[in-house]
């Protein structure tokens, strides 16, 4: 039995193409877990009391765990499961903090192409967009990758074996 990747291709795309993810909750928990793997541990994120007397009014998420949080939510819809050779950019705009117990769901728009030298493969650009439960944007960004053309890598899988 082979894999055969669910995501689609370089070719498969189109300007404009748009998946909307599910929401998840961003819990204390992330937060900590996130501190531990990065080794912020910025007060900001991880002390109560300092988060009281802050300008932002409470404790906020990593704008960077939102980041990863989002972008694994649009890795979960399958678009490009098992086409993706590899993200070569990311641009975020973090314009309103996330809390413990907040919801985000996410936008992934494709907004242009460009086809590259190489045959089995191209880039891809895309707008990022997060929202909150309220729907008020909390993250803008721009990801750009590098995908497989059609028939990568199935058909040089498929000539090695």
């Amino acid at each position: 039995m082979r894999y055969q990747p669910r995501g689609k291709t370089f070719d498969d795309l189109n300007i404009g193409d748009t998946v909307v993810t599910m929401g998840r909750t961003i819990t204390e928990t992330d937060v900590v877990n996130f501190a531990g793997l990065s080794g912020d541990f910025h007060p900001e994120h991880t002390h109560e009391e300092y988060g009281k007397k802050s300008p932002l009014q409470g404790r906020i998420a990593h704008g960077l765990l939102v980041t990863a949080v989002s972008t694994g939510m649009v890795n979960q819809t399958g678009i490009t499961e098992g086409t993706t050779i590899a993200v070569l950019e990311m641009k975020q705009r973090f314009l309103k903090p996330v809390r413990f117990g907040d919801t985000i769901q996410a936008m992934f728009q494709i907004v242009d192409k460009k086809e590259t030298k190489e045959p089995d493969r191209g880039v891809v650009f895309a707008a990022l967009t997060v929202i909150n439960q309220m729907d008020e944007i909390v993250l803008e960004g721009e990801v750009v990758l590098m995908l497989y053309r059609k028939g990568y890598p199935r058909e040089e899988a498929e000539a090695r074996s």
